[in-house]
């Protein structure tokens, strides 16, 4: 054999070598593990980014707050996340808090107290000699609210410096007051494999935020819906483009509502199944600019959400509700199941074009392909002014106005 053979035969095998991933990788992310009666908190703490900590099996009593670029995963079913167990006490912003300390409620949002302790409403001046928080203080302040008002796992940036590829798998956090999972100002959060449950108001709750996936988890028995995304929830405004948000092969079930996409815009509701809640999809636009939409909500497997839910002062009694748009445009609906949602609900029904309640009208979406049978009191209905809306191909039996199936 030559000497070139032999070159041309060593350069193979290196390629080889490369593709079966023999070659030594660049430098790995640092492992840390969590074991029963650590804290959380402490591995969050002192991770570098990037850094993976695993929890192991076991139930730890904590609140967890992520600042940082790193994956949190546990040992699937067997690591679940509870409220701390001791009663809660007023910490001051700027306060260090211990690993797993309770700390007051405050929902996530909730604009920062003034020097009275009095919130303020957001674009008030300040009085004349308060002193206004701004970059890391403000961070530290939103980190510490979020943290305090009794969710399990807060992901905390901020406008200037959104947190990035943070990755949440494998784990269960259950009976919080709040939230199982809030996050703000993130860019390519992911949270798969995770079940929240029992959370008083969301399973898994995003505003301000890009490229998010939501991605096989268990959201059950939630007060509020299942998986949250908006814009924001402090005020009023135009929609917010998520740059490609995926909401996909969730399981969502015994909520208010599945699934909420509020005053977004560019993203996707697929494959998921959602059932037993009082309602099950719901897009909600205002009369802001731009409008909620642009979106594809297809796939999904939404039957019998027929518990029922009192209203409140933002939306009438829930039940027996497949899909909702009210305020938005261009969205796609397609090739959905949407079965046996009954109800007397004004909204109750298979899918739903609702007048809104602000006055935002429903324009130029698609309802498409869809097997949309055995709701009532409608399988289809468009309500309101809106103009340039289809309904093209679907398979049902009744529809208000008629003529639509």
């Amino acid at each position: 054999m030559t000497n070139r053979q032999i070159k041309s035969l060593t350069c193979i095998a290196v390629v080889m070598a490369a593709g079966l991933g023999v070659l030594a990788p660049t430098a790995a992310a640092a492992g840390r593990r969590v074991h029963p009666g650590d804290s959380i908190q402490d591995a969050v703490n002192s991770a570098r980014p990037g850094d993976i900590i695993t929890v192991m099996p076991g139930t730890y009593y904590e609140n967890v707050l992520i600042t940082k670029r790193l994956t949190l995963r546990g040992w699937g079913a067997g690591t679940v996340i509870k409220p701390p167990v001791t009663a809660g006490t007023p910490v001051s912003p700027g306060t260090p808090v211990s690993p797993g300390t309770p700390v007051s409620p405050v929902t996530p949002g909730t604009p920062e107290p003034g020097a009275s302790g009095a919130p303020v409403a957001p674009g008030t001046p300040p009085a004349p000699g308060t002193p206004v928080a701004t970059g890391a203080q403000a961070a530290t302040g939103r980190a510490l609210a979020c943290s305090q008002a009794d969710t399990g796992i807060c992901v905390m940036g901020t406008a200037e410096h959104p947190v990035v590829d943070v990755d949440i798998r494998n784990l269960t956090v259950s009976g919080f007051k709040r939230n199982g999972i809030w996050a703000s100002y993130t860019d390519r959060l992911s949270v798969q494999r995770v079940t929240s449950e029992r959370n008083g108001t969301w399973g898994i709750a995003q505003e301000r935020s890009t490229r998010g996936l939501f991605r096989d988890n268990l959201a059950r028995d939630n007060a509020e819906s299942g998986i949250f995304i908006a814009n924001t929830v402090e005020r009023e405004g135009g929609a917010t483009d998520t740059l490609g948000a995926v909401v996909r092969r969730n399981t969502l079930t015994g909520n208010r509502i599945g699934v909420t996409v509020r005053r977004v815009r560019n993203l996707a509701v697929y494959g998921n199944t959602v059932t037993g809640n009082c309602g099950g999809v719901f897009v909600v636009g205002d009369e802001g600019e731009p409008g909620a939409g642009d979106m594809t909500i297809r796939g999904n497997r939404i039957h019998e959400n027929n518990k029922f839910c009192k209203g409140n002062s933002r939306l009438p009694d829930i039940q027996g509700v497949g899909i909702v748009l009210t305020g938005a445009e261009e969205t796609v609906v397609r090739s959905n199941s949407i079965r046996g949602n009954v109800g007397a609900s004004p909204l109750s029904g298979g899918i739903l074009l609702f007048k809104s309640f602000v006055g935002a009208t429903n324009t130029d979406n698609v309802i498409q392909g869809n097997d949309v049978r055995d709701n009532k009191p409608a399988d289809l209905a468009n309500q309101g002014t809106g103009t340039g809306n289809r309904f093209v191909n679907n398979r049902c039996g009744s529809s208000v106005p008629a003529g639509m199936c």
